[in-house]
């Protein structure tokens, strides 16, 4: 979204400053309107006290959306979720600086702007605005050549990339595992998995984040991308910086051919996921053309035999000997990795 400079008039119901007020509190709680797409309340000690609808409780890897309301809707009993102390909170033009009790992302800025021709106010760290508009542009030339690029999104995407100014087609579409993936002849041959830093590091302690990269190591590509940096772990101050690095460094040692990438912005993420998915795309046609030539009993290039060691079976035999063994296994085509395994551990190799 683009941001425009702010208004005339847009602070005038503001106080210039109540700074140093001893006993100001930063309060949030929850919001008992349960329509709002806006789950909390904040309350700032300014004048009579700021009222905001807000999406979280703090700004850690992006700029919030803070709605403004009218100080009688906060509620007479309310659900606290937060309160800290406050060290400054003063109104500087069309901002306000609110500076907490406390040794770490303690800085946030409530900023007053207009975006398409409303006023609108951002809640944001001082490492925010830096963080949102890289000194990039990112190209518009076609990815790996492809001239209309057909892309599956997940239909659980909420707020899918639109993949704008890129020659893509987009379809929805319910995914084993991914938010974007591209398809060969019917089959998904590369899956991408978008992440906020947040969302990666709640998915990542209550572990399902190991299942989801385990069932993307089951697709021929599969990645996981981030929207933003590396260094935003090791700035996380509700958990053990230490405990999260350990965590991704151990998924990529178990799956080492599912990359996490940091791609520092959304918009970046979303350029690599259409360049990836773009050159997955080409990968699998191509594959698909040599296993067509080399026909549908050829082993698959990880069955082939080192020197000194047998030779690999024909697939025609495996699938006749796994159907004997009461596996299940497809009429034609590859065998899965677990069936050649198999085959290999009952004969000894």
């Amino acid at each position: 979204m683009r941001r425009a400079r702010p208004g005339p008039g847009i602070l005038t119901d503001v106080p210039e400053s109540t700074a140093g007020r001893r006993g100001s509190e930063l309060l949030i709680v929850r919001n008992p309107d349960q329509a709002s797409k806006l789950p909390y309340l904040m309350l700032l000690p300014l004048g009579d006290g700021l009222v905001f609808r807000t999406s979280d409780t703090w700004p850690r890897t992006k700029a919030l959306y803070c709605h403004p309301v009218a100080r009688d809707e906060w509620p007479a009993e309310p659900e606290l979720v937060e309160r800290t102390p406050i060290r400054s909170c003063v109104r500087r033009g069309a901002a306000i600086d609110l500076v907490l009790e406390r040794g770490r992302e303690n800085r946030s800025q409530l900023v007053y702007t207009t975006a398409r021709g409303r006023d609108v106010v951002f809640w944001q760290l001082p490492r925010t605005r830096k963080q949102a508009r890289p000194d990039v542009r990112t190209p518009t030339a076609r990815a790996a050549g492809v001239p209309d690029l057909e892309i599956v999104v997940d239909t659980r995407e909420q707020y899918a990339y639109r993949f704008a100014g890129q020659q893509v087609t987009t379809v929805k579409r319910a995914l084993a595992c991914g938010d974007y993936a591209v398809t060969v002849e019917g089959r998904v041959v590369a899956a991408v998995e978008r992440k906020s830093l947040a969302d990666l590091v709640s998915s990542l302690l209550a572990g399902t984040l190991r299942y989801a990269v385990g069932d993307l190591a089951a697709l021929p590509r599969a990645a996981v991308v981030v929207e933003d940096r590396y260094s935003g772990v090791y700035r996380l101050d509700r958990v053990r910086p230490a405990v999260v690095a350990d965590g991704l460094a151990e998924l990529q040692v178990r799956w080492p051919t599912v990359p996490i990438v940091f791609a520092e912005t959304r918009p970046l993420a979303e350029q690599w996921t259409y360049r990836y998915l773009a050159a997955a795309s080409v990968w699998g046609r191509t594959e698909l053309a040599v296993a067509a030539r080399l026909g549908p009993d050829a082993p698959p290039p990880e069955t082939a035999a080192a020197p000194g060691t047998t030779p690999a079976p024909p697939t025609s035999e495996v699938r006749a000997w796994a159907r004997a063994s009461g596996l299940d296994v497809p009429d034609r085509g590859r065998l899965r990795p677990e069936v050649w395994a198999a085959w290999r551990a009952a004969h000894g190799q």
